[in-house]
C-alpha cells in the first residue's frame, strides 16, 4: 500500500491532447499538478479543463490568452481563478445547479477522462481522503478513466464521501503545500443588524445552512443563545466553530445524520482544517446528497439563509451576475430554498446590505437587463436588509412591493415608490 510516488512532471505525462480534466475545488486546487500539466502546453491541444467552486491562490494557470488554444477552460461555477478569463471570453460557462453536476458526469453529459485531486496522506488502512472538497470530486472519480493525486501533508482527512484507495491513484505526487485560507469576515454595524433579525426568526432545534461571508457570521454570531441546532450546509466555514465547541450546534435534532454536522465542501482558515481533521463527528458528502431538496426537507425546521446581489419590487433574486457580467453561479441556492420550504417548520432568508458598497441600491424596480434570476419570485420567502424584513410569501406583487420598498435604503424609497405604482396602479396605491 506504499503509494506510487512519481515527480509532478512524470504525472503531468498521463494528460493527453483533447482529454477532459475535472479539477478539484474548494480551497483545494491541486496547484502542483496544474502547474506541471501547464509546462507540457506545447506537447498538447485541445484539452478541456473543468472546474467548480474553487478559491485558487491566484489564476489558473492554464487560462490564459497564449494557452488559449490549446486548454479550453469550462466553468461550472465561476470563481476567481478563472474568472477573468471567462471575462476576456476565453473560458465557458455550463449553467446548472451545483447538486445536479454529478448527474452530468454520471450520465454521460460530461464525459470525464482525468480527474487531478489534492488529498491526504493515506490512513492505516491506504485510504486517502479529498479532505475539504467532497463536492463534485467524488462523481468525477467515480466517472474518470485516470485518478492524478497530489498527496499533501496539509489536507486533513475528511470522514464520509471524499475517499480513495492509494491502489486506485494512477501516479501519486508528493507534496507539502499549504490549502489556501478564507478569512473570518468580520460583520460591519449593517450586517449585525440584519444577523440579530435572522437570528430571533430561527427556533431551538432548526437544522442550518448557512454560507460565506459577514452576514452569515453576524447570523451565527447572533445564536450564542440557541440550543440543540444542526447543521447540513453546502460549505462548512470558521463561524460554525465556536457553535459546536459550545455543544449549541450539537446535531441532535436533525433526521438525516443526527450527532453529525454534514457539508460538501469546506472554506475557511487552519483552525477549521485542523479540527475537520480525523473528527467522525464532521461528515462531507457528494453535492448530489446534501443539496438533495428532498432529503433537505426531511431535517425539521431548516433555516437557508443566501444572498443576492439584487432583488426586484416582485421578489425576484439575482445571485450569480452583474447585468450581462457572469459573476459566480447559481450554487445551492435553489437546492436549500426549495428543500428548506419543504421542511416542516422551515424558513429561507435571502440576506443582503440595502446598497452595494458603491451605494447603489439592490433593491430594484427590476432587474438589471441581462440579470439572472436565481431564485424566482415564487420561492422567495424573506428578504432582509439592515433595515428589516420583508416576508413575501402568500403577497400579491403590490404588497410585496410595499413590503420590499419599507427594508429598501431611504434615499431610494420614493423612486421605488414611483416605479411601483406605474407597474401596479391602483392596487399599490390602494394598499398604500
Amino acid at each position: 500500500m506504499k503509494p506510487n510516488y512519481v515527480s509532478a512532471a512524470e504525472a503531468a505525462k498521463l494528460i493527453k491532447s483533447y482529454d477532459r480534466v475535472y479539477i478539484q475545488g474548494s480551497t483545494s486546487i491541486p496547484e502542483v499538478l496544474l502547474d506541471a500539466i501547464t509546462e507540457r502546453a506545447s506537447e498538447l491541444k485541445g484539452v478541456e479543463m473543468y472546474s467548480a467552486f474553487a478559491v485558487g491562490r491566484r489564476d489558473a494557470p492554464y487560462a490564459t490568452t497564449e494557452l488559449r488554444d490549446i486548454f479550453i477552460p469550462r466553468s461550472l461555477f465561476i470563481a476567481n481563478s478563472v474568472r477573468k478569463a471567462v471575462d476576456r471570453g476565453e473560458a465557458q460557462i455550463i449553467p446548472c445547479f451545483l447538486g445536479e453536476v454529478p448527474a452530468l458526469f454520471r450520465e454521460g453529459y460530461l464525459p470525464l477522462d482525468v480527474t487531478l485531486l489534492n488529498v491526504s496522506l493515506p490512513n492505516e488502512d491506504g485510504y486517502c481522503s479529498y479532505g475539504i472538497s467532497a463536492d463534485l470530486a467524488v462523481s468525477a472519480v467515480e466517472c474518470s478513466k485516470i485518478v492524478i493525486a497530489q498527496v499533501n501533508k496539509q489536507m486533513p482527512f475528511s470522514y464520509g464521501d471524499p475517499l480513495i484507495h492509494i491502489n486506485d491513484i494512477a501516479a501519486c505526487v508528493e507534496v507539502d503545500d499549504p490549502l489556501v485560507e478564507v478569512p473570518t469576515a468580520v460583520p460591519n454595524d449593517k450586517e449585525e443588524k440584519i444577523g440579530r433579525f435572522i437570528a430571533e426568526q430561527i427556533p431551538d432545534g432548526a437544522t442550518l445552512q448557512i454560507g460565506v461571508g459577514g452576514i452569515p457570521n453576524a447570523v451565527l454570531n447572533a445564536l450564542k443563545d440557541h440550543k440543540n441546532l444542526g447543521l447540513h450546509t453546502e460549505a462548512m466555514t470558521d463561524g460554525v466553530l465556536p457553535l459546536i465547541k459550545s455543544g449549541i450546534i450539537n446535531n441532535s435534532q436533525k433526521v438525516v445524520m443526527p450527532g453529525k454536522s454534514v457539508a460538501s465542501l469546506a472554506l475557511g482558515s487552519r483552525a477549521l482544517y485542523d479540527f475537520m481533521d480525523y473528527n467522525e463527528d464532521m461528515v462531507f458528502k457528494d453535492v448530489a446528497w446534501t443539496n438533495d431538496p428532498f432529503r433537505i426537507r426531511q431535517n425539521p425546521k431548516v433555516m437557508s439563509i443566501n444572498s443576492a446581489i439584487e432583488v426586484d419590487l416582485t421578489g425576484q433574486v439575482c445571485a450569480d451576475s452583474i447585468g450581462t457580467r457572469l459573476f459566480s453561479g447559481v450554487g445551492g441556492q435553489h437546492d436549500f430554498m426549495y428543500g428548506g420550504a419543504l421542511s416542516e417548520g422551515g424558513k429561507t432568508f435571502i440576506a443582503m446590505t440595502a446598497s452595494s458598497g458603491k451605494g447603489v441600491s439592490k433593491i430594484k424596480p427590476v432587474l438589471t437587463e441581462g440579470a439572472g434570476v436565481v431564485t424566482t419570485r415564487f420561492q422567495t420567502q424573506f428578504v432582509v436588509t439592515e433595515y428589516g424584513g420583508a416576508y413575501l410569501k402568500g403577497k400579491d406583487l403590490a404588497q410585496r412591493a410595499h413590503a420590499l420598498i419599507a427594508i429598501a435604503d431611504p434615499a431610494v424609497r420614493e423612486d421605488l415608490e414611483k416605479a411601483a405604482c406605474e407597474r401596479f396602479g391602483y392596487r399599490f396605491l390602494r394598499e398604500k
